[in-house]
C-alpha cells in the first residue's frame, strides 16, 4: 500500500450510498418502506412501464433501489453503523411482517442485527463498541 500520508488530500468524499438490486416494486416496498420504515425519496423511469430506480433513506441511511439489470449484485451485504440497534429491533419486532423477525446478536466488535430483503441482499445494522470498551473487556 501506497504511504500518501505526506502530501495534502484535497479530495474528499462526501457521501456513500449503496445500490441495492431489486426484483420486485411491491416486495421491495413492502420490505424497506413497510417493514424498515424508510421513507422515499424519489423515484425514476425513462418510461412509464421501464424498471425503477429509486432513492429511500431514514435517519442518516441513503440506499438506492435498482429493477436495472447491471446496476448492483443481488446478495450483497451493506454495513450500516447504527446507534441504538436494540430500540430498532423492538421496532421492527412490533411491525407486522410475516416474513422476518430479526435478533440483535453480541458480536466481538459490538450488537449486530442482520435482516436480509427478498432479493438476498443483507443490511447488517451494527452498534459498534468503542475500541477502549473493547480493550477493558479483553483485559478482564
Amino acid at each position: 500500500m501506497a504511504d500518501n500520508s505526506k502530501t495534502e488530500d484535497t479530495v474528499r468524499f462526501l457521501r456513500t450510498c449503496p445500490i441495492m438490486r431489486i426484483f420486485d416494486e411491491a416486495k421491495a416496498r413492502e420490505f424497506y418502506l413497510g417493514f424498515l420504515g424508510m421513507h422515499l425519496d424519489w423515484e425514476a423511469r425513462f418510461t412509464p412501464d421501464a424498471p425503477l430506480y429509486a432513492q429511500i433513506s431514514r435517519a442518516g441511511l441513503i440506499l438506492h433501489l435498482s429493477e436495472h439489470h447491471g446496476d448492483a449484485t443481488p446478495g450483497s451485504t451493506v454495513f450500516v453503523s447504527t446507534e441504538d440497534v436494540r430500540a430498532y429491533q423492538r421496532e421492527l419486532a412490533a411491525r407486522p411482517y410475516r416474513h422476518y423477525n430479526p435478533s440483535v446478536e453480541t458480536m466481538p466488535w459490538g450488537l449486530e442485527m442482520s435482516v436480509t430483503d427478498p432479493f438476498g441482499n443483507r443490511l447488517r445494522f451494527t452498534e459498534q463498541r468503542s475500541s477502549r470498551q473493547t480493550v477493558m473487556e479483553d483485559e478482564n
